[in-house]
């Protein structure tokens, strides 16, 4: 099968611009075409997702799983793990890393759960 090259005729919208110009319609074109998987990154997260982000927080994977498991089971995940250890680490004004490991034990869910009443997604 031969394809016809209409090359020339496809790229007369672009005939005018500069190397500055096509440079911006890339990248404006580019952003248009991430958007949605922004957007879907927000607006969703896993399990997995969370603790990939502890693990890079510099807690172990048993740790991680712990602070995974108990969002879960307070309806926090959606929150992010992570935000959940900072939100905490903040309020009783500790190092995130000790705020986790609490966390991970189980311990003050309560309030960490009380943290995110009446506030938005994040």
């Amino acid at each position: 099968m031969h394809r016809p090259d209409d090359f020339q005729e496809r790229r007369k919208h672009l005939e005018g611009l500069s190397e500055e110009e096509l440079e911006k319609r890339f990248w404006d074109l580019a952003e248009k075409i991430v958007d949605p998987l922004l957007e879907l990154a927000y607006k969703n997260t896993s399990p997995s997702i969370e603790r990939s982000v502890l693990l890079r927080m510099g807690f172990s994977s048993i740790e991680a799983n712990g602070i995974v498991d108990n969002c879960v089971k307070k309806g926090l995940l959606g929150k992010g793990a992570g935000h959940a250890v900072l939100k905490f680490a903040k309020e009783k004004d500790m190092d995130y890393l000790a705020a986790g490991k609490l966390l991970a034990e189980g311990k003050g869910w309560d309030e960490v759960e009380t943290l995110f009443q009446g506030g938005g997604a994040r």
